[in-house]
């Protein structure tokens, strides 16, 4: 038996040793994860080969439009990184497999493609890296497939959002079979000198991004995201923390509406005072797919049973089956109710104009902080061929950035009253 060694980040020897169902990996650049699970897997080939099985190593990502969006390349520079390695494998243009062709790479995109991994034949591994926007439907259709008695999972990311699937199902699990670990570039020993000084200027010119790109941190601020900048100065000034409320100013609760069912877009609701020339942001909740009542009995366990609930304008609209509207509803509960009036076409942007401009003078509690990530989020869709904005994206953090950005509107609203009638002076009464 040849003996061979092999080194890898000494963080991510425990994650190889001993049995496992998943191996999962996540963290920022420069961490070598991305080169060592690629290493691992020729390891796995030439190993399977030697023992006489044969099979396929699916690599996938979630999107994949062709073999230069996958993980070929990466699995071709850690063979040849190896020089004891490199002739037991055949590679060519579009493929590699080992001598014997007992053992063979595919690769996939999980997007368009992830029914067609269920006919996969004998997968001894599966490789799914760049894991982060891998759907919740796509894991649940992915790992059945995975039916040899020794095969494994093999997951690796950079963490962007606190609720993608793949964080709730990988990471912090209790199963000694699902094994985690998080490595970043400090734990690289070949960390080279030239990506030490790209470090040096995120940390420098974009701290905004510094914590996600090379910490591993969930994304906070996206950027180019329409509250970048404001994020970034309200987090220095130190507006984000703990914020008191005010018990002889009004609570609002602040809604968008979502509806009912598993499909439906989110309820979010976003608890705050104006106080002075201040907007303290208290409080935020977010619920997809519940009825009316849960939202009210979220208010009510909190403390905000004598919110006024500030609405858009669709929240005066009958459900087409009950025939009864939210701002009904919200008052047969006993709220007040504060009606935006509908702002017309471009209204999520007048919404994002008149948060960045009172942005300034806003508070925000820590348990705000989902809405916060939401709003960090919150961007706008691009044509990159013809290099347009095409409004804001409707993704997860839209609901939250939508209740928002009403909050200025409502605080920005004129006055209805009429002006007074000018008395006659005595000059005129002759």
């Amino acid at each position: 038996m040849t003996t061979v060694r092999v080194e890898i980040p000494p963080k991510l020897i425990p994650l190889f040793d001993g049995e496992a169902d998943v191996r999962a990996a996540d963290g920022g650049r420069g961490s070598a994860k991305t080169r060592t699970f690629a290493k691992m897997t020729a390891i796995r080939a030439l190993m399977w080969d030697a023992a006489g099985r044969s099979g396929q190593i699916l690599c996938g990502r979630q999107f994949m439009n062709s073999l230069a969006d996958s993980s070929l390349e990466e699995v071709k520079a850690a063979i040849r990184s190896e020089p004891w390695m490199l002739p037991a494998f055949d590679i060519g243009e579009k493929y590699i497999k080992t001598r014997s062709g007992r053992v063979y790479y595919t690769f996939t995109g999980l997007d368009r493609n992830v029914a067609s991994v269920k006919s996969k034949a004998r997968i001894l591994l599966c490789w799914v890296d760049e894991a982060e926007p891998v759907t919740e439907e796509a894991w649940t259709t992915l790992i059945p497939t995975l039916r040899e008695e020794d095969s494994e999972l093999w997951v690796t990311w950079n963490s962007k959002r606190k609720s993608a699937p793949v964080e709730k199902r990988f990471k912090g699990v209790d199963d000694p079979r699902i094994k985690y670990v998080r490595v970043n570039w400090r734990d690289n020993p070949w960390f080279p000198d030239i990506l030490e000084r790209v470090r040096q200027r995120d940390m420098r010119d974009r701290p905004d991004q510094y914590q996600h790109i090379w910490e591993g941190d969930f994304v906070t601020v996206v950027e180019g995201a329409y509250y970048a900048a404001s994020l970034t100065a309200a987090k220095a000034e130190g507006r984000i923390g703990k914020v008191a409320a005010d018990p002889l100013m009004t609570t609002r609760a602040i809604w968008d509406i979502g509806g009912t069912g598993a499909k439906a877009d989110a309820c979010a609701i976003w608890i705050c005072q104006f106080v002075g020339r201040e907007i303290r942001w208290l409080n935020y909740y977010e619920a997809q797919g519940q009825p009316l009542a849960t939202h009210i009995a979220w208010l009510r366990a909190n403390g905000y049973g004598n919110a006024l609930c500030v609405l858009p304008h669709d929240g005066a609209t009958n459900d087409r089956v009950h025939d009864v509207s939210y701002e009904s509803a919200l008052r047969a509960a006993g709220f007040d109710v504060q009606i935006i009036a509908n702002q017309g076409a471009g209204a999520a942007m007048k919404r994002v104009e008149a948060a960045r401009r009172l942005f300034p003078a806003m508070w925000f509690d820590e348990k705000c902080q989902p809405g916060i990530d939401a709003i960090g989020w919150y961007h706008e869709k691009r044509d990159e061929e013809r290099g347009i904005g095409l409004g804001p994206e409707h993704d997860w953090s839209s609901h939250g950035a939508d209740a928002f950005g009403l909050g200025p509107v409502a605080y920005e609203m004129p006055k209805t009253s009429k002006p007074a009638p000018r008395k006659r002076s005595s000059a005129w009464a002759a």
